[in-house]
C-alpha cells in the first residue's frame, strides 16, 4: 500500500512516517506534502493508495483536497489526521475511511490502515460519487480560531498586501495565507489576473474605466472598489470584455 503523508507541520509528517515504518510491509510511504494543492499534484503524478491527510492547512485544506482527489481516475482512500475533533462530521461527510486525532498511537493507525485496505474499492466509488455532487468551489480562511469556508461564487476579488492576501466577498473581507499564484492555479477558469497584486472573479467583471493618471481600473459587480489594471494584463481584460459583446 503506497501512502502519501499530508501535513503542514514537518514534525507531524516525520512522526507519521516513523509510525508507518514501524507498521512495516505492505505499507510504504511514497511521499509527503505540506498542503492540499501539493498533495493533489503528487497524486496526479504518481499512483497513491492511501492519503494520511491533516485538515487544517494553509491554502487548500484537507477537506477540500479530499473532495478534489475524488476527481482523479483512481482516487486514493483518505484517512484524516488532525488535532481538531470538531471537523469529524465534515470528514465523514467526505467518506473518509477513518478519522484520527493527534497524538496518534501506532495501534490505532494500523487499524485505520487495515480498514482502508479492506474498503479501498468502495472508498473510491464513494469519492467519485461525491465528486459528481460537488457543484461549488470554495476557499478556506481563518475565522475566530477556526476555519470558515467561503464559496467562490461569493468572492469578488483577491488582493495581495505583503505576506497576506485579502479576499473581498459578498459579506465583507477576510485574510488568507494562500498566495495569488496558488489561487490562480487552482481556479484558472474562474479567476483572471489584472495586476501583479490582484485577481478578480471573471464573472464579476463589468467593464473598464479610465483613471486620472491615464491608467485603467476594473468595475466589478458587488464592489465599488477601483482596482488598477496593469498594462501587461490590460489586453486580456479587454479581450474578455469583447468576448461578451
Amino acid at each position: 500500500m503506497k501512502i502519501l503523508i499530508v501535513d503542514d507541520e514537518a514534525l507531524a509528517r516525520t512522526r507519521l512516517r516513523h509510525l508507518v515504518d514501524e507498521i512495516g510491509p505492505p505499507c510504504r510511504v511514497v511521499g509527503e506534502a505540506d498542503n492540499g494543492l501539493d498533495a493533489l499534484h503528487h497524486c496526479r503524478q504518481d499512483a497513491v493508495d492511501l492519503v494520511l491527510m491533516d485538515i487544517r492547512m494553509p491554502g487548500m485544506d484537507g477537506l477540500e483536497a479530499a473532495a478534489s482527489l475524488a476527481g482523479l481516475a483512481t482516487p486514493p482512500a483518505v484517512i484524516f489526521v488532525t488535532a481538531y475533533d470538531e471537523h469529524a462530521l465534515a470528514a465523514f461527510e467526505r467518506h473518509a475511511v477513518d478519522y484520527l486525532l493527534k497524538p496518534i498511537r501506532r495501534e490505532r493507525l494500523q487499524r485505520a490502515i487495515e480498514k482502508a485496505g479492506r474498503l479501498n474499492r468502495p472508498q473510491l466509488q464513494a469519492l467519485q460519487a461525491l465528486r459528481g455532487r460537488q457543484d461549488e468551489a470554495y476557499i478556506s480562511v481563518s475565522f475566530r480560531g477556526g476555519l470558515r469556508r467561503i464559496p467562490l461564487s461569493e468572492v469578488i476579488y483577491f488582493q495581495a498586501d505583503h505576506k497576506y492576501v485579502t479576499v473581498c466577498h459578498g459579506a465583507g473581507e477576510a485574510l488568507l495565507e494562500e498566495s495569488l499564484k496558488s489561487l490562480e492555479e487552482r481556479f484558472p477558469q474562474r479567476l483572471i489576473r489584472i495586476h501583479r497584486n490582484a485577481l478578480i472573479v471573471r464573472e464579476r467583471l463589468l467593464g473598464l474605466k479610465r483613471l486620472g493618471s491615464g491608467t485603467c481600473a476594473v468595475s466589478l459587480a458587488g464592489s465599488g472598489a477601483e482596482l488598477e489594471v496593469s498594462r501587461r494584463h490590460l489586453p486580456e481584460i479587454r479581450k474578455l470584455l469583447r468576448g461578451r459583446s
